[in-house]
C-alpha cells in the first residue's frame, strides 16, 4: 500500500486500467506532442479500440485533452493534477507492483486489507 494517501486516492479515482496508466505516462513523457489513436496504438502495440477506450477515461478524468488539430496530448486540468501525475510517474518507476495492485484490486479487497492492519482501540 502507499504511504501517500493522496496519490493512492488519485490512482483509484482517475486511472481505470494499467493500459490507461501506460498511455498517460507515455503522453506525459512527450507532453508537447499531439498523438492520434493510431499512433498511440502502434507505440503501445495495442489495438485502437483499447486505446480509444483508455483515452476516453483519461479525458473524463481531466488528464488528457485534444489540441487544435484534434491530436491527443497530456493536458492535466490544473497544476495540482499535473503534480500528482509527476508523483504517479515516480511511484510507478520505484514501485510498479504497488501501483498496478492499486489499479487492479477491487475497492472492497483494498478496504479489507486496510482493515486487517488497523489497530483496535480499547482494552480486552
Amino acid at each position: 500500500m502507499f504511504r501517500d494517501p493522496e496519490l493512492f486516492q488519485f490512482i483509484r479515482e482517475r486511472i481505470a486500467s494499467v493500459w490507461a496508466l501506460e498511455l498517460l505516462l507515455l503522453m506525459r513523457g512527450e507532453s508537447g506532442r499531439g498523438w492520434t489513436a493510431a499512433e498511440l496504438a502502434a507505440e503501445m502495440r495495442a489495438n485502437e479500440t483499447l486505446v480509444e477506450s483508455a483515452m476516453a477515461g483519461l479525458q473524463a478524468a481531466g488528464l488528457v485533452g485534444r489540441d487544435a488539430d484534434g491530436g491527443l496530448r497530456f493536458a492535466p486540468t490544473d497544476a495540482r493534477v499535473a503534480e500528482l501525475c509527476e508523483r504517479l510517474a515516480v511511484a510507478f518507476k520505484e514501485r510498479p507492483v504497488s501501483v498496478i495492485k492499486t489499479i487492479v484490486t477491487p475497492p472492497d479487497k483494498l478496504k479489507g486489507l486496510a482493515d486487517a492492519f488497523r489497530f483496535k482501540g480499547g482494552s480486552s
